[in-house]
């Protein structure tokens, strides 16, 4: 059986080197090359997508990006597959993709062999992220939870800033106004929020949030 592909990608020399890669695949078969997500959508806008079995786009386009014309594709047409092949490597933009429904994801500089391999793994209908890609996309969704987990507030990251310059819990008391019973517990719930187990724990972590550096 033969596979329609659709390519989208405003570098011709990536396209002809897939063009040439995909030579070694008899059964796929290049419906269409576009420069843009605006010319797929025309595409398929005139033909539809029940003969086209997968669309390998790049992410930075110009007129449509990809993560737009993944969009696209999967709000009008959720039967038709897509790969993207891009250069960014960016937890944020696979996490996006991800939740559009995106089948697959492998890095441009990806060898041949795991190309043709994404491809035919989505075609018979199983998924295909890159180690690469998945190692990028578990190391930011680990950063965000553990950003969001510690979420601080102004009074909080006030007394932290100023435990970490070395203030006396008196003296964070009489720059804030407040009675040294309240930074002393001030500072127990730092301690516990941000999981450290003393001083010099909440300092580094107000050195790894950024608070010291205005």
């Amino acid at each position: 059986m033969k596979y329609n592909l659709i390519i989208a990608d405003d570098h011709k020399m990536f396209t002809d080197g897939l063009l040439s890669i995909l030579q070694d695949a008899p059964e796929l078969a290049v419906t269409l090359t576009a420069k843009n997500g605006s010319q797929v959508v025309k595409y398929l806008d005139i033909n539809g997508a029940n003969d086209i079995h997968l669309l390998i786009t790049d992410l930075t386009m110009p007129e449509m990006n990809g993560i737009e014309l993944n969009k696209f594709v999967k709000e009008k047409y959720p039967a038709l597959k897509t790969l993207v092949v891009s250069m960014h490597i960016d937890g944020g933009m696979i996490d996006t993709l991800i939740r559009d429904n995106a089948n697959g994801y492998v890095p441009k500089n990806a060898e041949k062999e795991e190309l043709l391999e994404a491809i035919r793994t989505i075609i018979n209908g199983e998924n295909y992220f890159s180690p690469e890609i998945k190692r990028a996309y578990t190391e930011a969704m680990f950063a965000n939870k553990k950003n969001n987990a510690i979420s601080l507030t102004t009074r909080e990251k006030e007394v932290l800033k100023l435990i970490a310059e070395e203030n006396t819990t008196q003296e964070i008391a009489d720059k804030l106004f407040l009675s040294k019973h309240t930074i002393e517990s001030y500072r127990k719930n730092l301690i516990s929020k941000l999981e450290v187990k003393n001083l010099a724990g909440l300092t580094k972590q107000a050195i790894k949030m950024g608070l010291l550096d205005s």
